[in-house]
């Protein structure tokens, strides 16, 4: 079963605007063949689905810096593209409050796209989703966000699944979560928002708790939230992807670190086997990355791969990561 796994997807402002002019599927359709070659494929929604333009605003009743929020009718490009997953666990999932997310539940779910990381309550955020592949093979998804706190849900409030992984219990939490996900699926998939934007590399504390998930049972670890491509880890045979980058959206070039240059995942559980695609984020859209941009992502992701002692192959215009075995689905 070959999962593509993708970053932040950000679907609000100009590349609402370009989904008005071209449709909803746009921002996928230069992708297509690649998504179409999984058999699933999984998301971060870093915006909200919502008519609502109430903003989120903290205690002191001040805003944040960036509000992202999308037409409802975002949905069916989700669906052109074949998403089966998007992760809500996120910073952006609550700009417009409850009401706003709630209504991106709603409309997912109306979608039919799985999600998981946001709810109705703390025991909804926390609810893995089931993903269903070839041949009935099972995949659950866990999503956590570590920020912001103050959108945690409670036991009778919508907010987010919240975890600081550097707290005390943190790792065994994270364990227990996975333990009730495993006999529910035959692999259980870990999300996770988490970091500072523009961070090249995981910390010694990020790569530990990474590795916590894979020795309670996790067959992938998939981080996102840096805006920026991090490299991939080998733990016990199963891949960790620290940091997925973006996949959609209308940032601004972020100076030398070209935060529009990022990839997207194809990883195959069995044997945790990775294959990365570069792409290039333009006019609000991903797009197969060429030329001097392909050459610049894939020098800089072998750099980091290997940093972190991971051998990559790059050829036809894509790297690969050759997992350990770790057992069949």
């Amino acid at each position: 079963m070959l999962l593509a796994v993708a970053g932040d997807v950000m679907l609000g402002r100009r590349v609402s605007e370009a989904m008005a002019r071209k449709g909803p599927g746009y921002p996928w359709r230069a992708m297509a063949t690649q998504l179409a070659s999984a058999d699933l494929r999984l998301i971060n929604l870093e915006c909200a689905l919502t008519a609502s333009d109430e903003r989120w605003l903290d205690a002191a009743g001040e805003p944040k810096q960036f509000y992202f929020r999308a037409d409802p009718s975002a949905v069916a490009g989700l669906a052109e593209a074949g998403i089966d997953f998007a992760s809500l666990a996120n910073n952006h999932a609550g700009d417009f409050g409850e009401v706003g997310l709630l209504d991106t539940v709603a409309y997912l779910d109306a979608g039919g796209i799985k999600h998981a990381g946001a709810g109705a309550n703390s025991s909804a955020a926390a609810e893995p989703a089931l993903l269903e592949g070839p041949g009935g093979l099972r995949v659950a998804v866990l999503a956590f966000a570590d920020f912001p706190p103050e959108w945690a849900a409670g036991p009778d409030s919508p907010g987010l699944n919240y975890l600081d992984p550097l707290a005390p219990g943190a790792t065994g939490y994270l364990a227990e979560a996975i333990g009730r996900a495993r006999p529910l699926a035959d692999a259980v998939v870990v999300s996770f928002h988490w970091g500072h934007n523009w961070v090249s590399r995981p910390s010694a504390e990020f790569r530990s708790f990474a590795h916590s998930a894979i020795d309670a049972g996790a067959m992938l670890f998939w981080g996102h939230s840096a805006h920026l491509v991090q490299g991939v880890e080998l733990w016990r045979g199963k891949a960790i992807l620290y940091d997925t980058g973006n996949f959609i959206d209308d940032y601004r070039r972020h100076g030398r670190e070209r935060n529009d240059l990022s990839a997207l995942f194809l990883v195959d559980p069995p044997d945790s086997r990775v294959t990365v695609i570069p792409i290039r984020i333009q006019d609000c859209q991903a797009r197969p990355a060429k030329g001097r941009d392909l050459r610049r992502f894939l020098k800089r992701f072998s750099g980091l791969c290997e940093e972190l002692g991971t051998t990559v192959a790059v050829a036809d215009g894509k790297a690969t990561i050759a997992g350990g075995s770790s057992g069949s689905l």
